[in-house]
């Protein structure tokens, strides 16, 4: 019994010497990884500097002096590092033109009178997956007739976070009438505090006259005046929303309004502004009718006397 206990002992202490040898040989093994991981990043720093930061040279192989060349070595090119990667840093996040759509079109052509500036992704379609079908894009109800309405009043430009290659096919299955007329993606937001922002000032259209549709305020934020909000469509068929919004955006093109963003600014202070749309079309139609009934209800007398004075003998 003694013996055994003895084995056991000797076993434990030498599973434990085991365990000690193979910390230290990972230890060591994680030294080694972070000292090689270290020259890496050291080589990697030397090679990016000597790369970005090299002088520019002509067609004759000679160096192109810049505002930098005045310094010396190691700063010139620690300087014109620097330059790059701000240059990079601007390409990330600013858009990729100060100028995002053409020049309004001039007579013969038709120019609509406002510009409608749609989201895609959650607006117009919803990404579905499923393990049977895998990806899937459902279309909102009643897409197909909200572009068709308002292209009447508006030019409809497509404005998303999304990457092109993702959207252009949808886009092209979603609107083979071609009621969208420009399409803007990713490259032509802003990325500010880990948001891409529609920048309305580089659409190249009197703002006056835009209105931006989206359910995410963060995309719209440099131009909430401009942004009339809906909510997010999460795939639901019952969905009735762009047909509300049909009315809406009718409405306001047809009244020739000079500036939206009075009418936007008002539904703005609602929590949900086509709920409210809804309540003051019904409180409308119920003054119309009202109108009305008070206009007959006047004209009845004057038919009634007339008809006595035919009577009269």
């Amino acid at each position: 019994m003694e013996l055994d206990d003895e084995e056991s002992r000797e076993r434990r202490k030498r599973e434990e010497q085991e365990e000690l040898k193979e910390m230290e040989r990972a230890w060591k093994r994680m030294k080694i990884g972070f000292g090689l991981f270290g020259v890496g990043g050291i080589l990697f720093s030397f090679w990016a500097i000597y790369y970005f930061g090299k002088p520019a040279l002509d067609e004759q192989g000679n160096e192109i002096v810049d505002e930098f060349s005045s310094l010396p070595l190691v700063q010139q090119y620690i300087a014109r590092t620097f330059k790059s990667l701000n240059h990079f840093q601007r390409f990330i996040q600013e858009p990729s033109s100060d100028k995002l759509l053409p020049d309004p079109l001039q007579a013969p052509y038709i120019q609509p009178p406002y510009t409608l500036v749609l989201e895609v992704k959650d607006l117009l379609i919803h990404p579905d997956w499923t393990y049977k079908t895998g990806w899937r894009f459902k279309k909102r109800p009643g897409v197909d007739v909200f572009l068709r309405e308002c292209s009447k009043y508006f030019e409809i430009v497509i404005y998303t976070a999304e990457q092109g290659m993702t959207v252009f096919p949808l886009l092209d299955a979603l609107d083979p009438s071609g009621y969208i007329m420009y399409r803007l993606v990713r490259d032509s937001t802003h990325f500010v505090g880990g948001h891409h922002v529609k920048n309305l000032d580089n659409l190249n259209r009197d703002l006056k006259r835009v209105v931006v549709v989206d359910w995410d305020k963060n995309s719209t934020k440099m131009h909430p005046g401009n942004t009339f909000s809906i909510p997010r469509w999460s795939g639901n068929d019952d969905d009735t929303t762009l047909f509300d919004l049909i009315s809406f955006l009718s409405v306001l093109g047809s009244s020739e309004v000079d500036d939206v963003r009075e009418v936007l600014q008002y539904y703005n202070q609602f929590k949900e502004p086509i709920t409210q749309f809804r309540e003051n079309q019904r409180k409308l139609s119920e003054q119309m009718q009202a109108d009305e009934l008070e206009k007959n209800s006047k004209q009845t007398p004057i038919v009634k006397n007339w008809s006595r004075g035919l009577m009269k003998r």
